[in-house]
């Protein structure tokens, strides 16, 4: 049996990513996000145009997009409140955040040099994704959204994901990624069964 609902959002799951730009004046920007999805070596990217990520964005055309696995939770919550804006929006500071231009401090992560964009990687993430910005998809008003469209340029991943034999392959059975569920972080519950979908169908193609 299925019911109506009126959710505030529609949000079923999708992973977390830490987006790493550069500020104005090059010192680095952290904020943690989860409405992305990707598709080839394309990634789209939902935002609020108020953030300091989407004006740095806008302005460096660059970003990496750090994947984190469970274990970095902590470092994701000290970031959810901050902000890189100064002075920070007033929906923002209504909703609790504050400025902090130190936020590879605040969450004790450590910034690594990237090698084709400016902005660092997070060296505790196991997948970094540098990218570059190929177009901005503003929502309908008065909506303050941006879907933002990158270009994956350099791929790196920790060795010890990669599967044995195909060294361009990430392992499902070793990566964990960081998902949020319905406002909620969760975990992979490991493999349910092989995905006839993918092989059949191949990336982007629906029925």
């Amino acid at each position: 049996m299925h019911v109506d609902i009126e959710p505030k959002i529609l949000y079923f799951g999708t992973s977390v990513v830490l987006i790493s730009t550069l500020n104005e004046d090059g010192t680095p920007n952290l904020a943690p996000m989860s409405s992305a999805w990707w598709l080839n070596r394309s990634c789209m990217l939902g935002l609020s145009s108020k953030s300091q990520t989407v004006m740095n964005l806008l302005r460096e055309g660059e970003c990496v997009l750090n994947l984190p696995s469970v274990d970095l939770i902590p470092a994701i919550d000290s970031l959810t409140l901050l902000t890189g804006r100064d002075p920070v929006p007033d929906s923002k500071a209504a909703r609790g955040y504050r400025f902090e231009p130190d936020k590879f401090g605040v969450s004790m992560l450590t910034p690594v040099p990237s090698r084709i964009v400016g902005a660092p990687r997070v060296q505790q993430c196991p997948v970094h994704l540098e990218a570059k910005l190929v177009n901005a998809h503003p929502f309908e008003e008065p909506s303050s959204l941006v879907a933002l469209e990158v270009r994956i340029e350099k791929i790196h991943v920790e060795q010890a994901l990669t599967m044995t034999g195909h060294p361009d392959y990430v392992d499902p059975s070793k990566w964990n990624p960081m998902m949020m569920n319905f406002c909620e972080y969760f975990g992979l519950s490991g493999p349910l069964s092989a995905s006839k979908l993918a092989p059949v169908f191949g990336p982007g193609t629906a029925t």
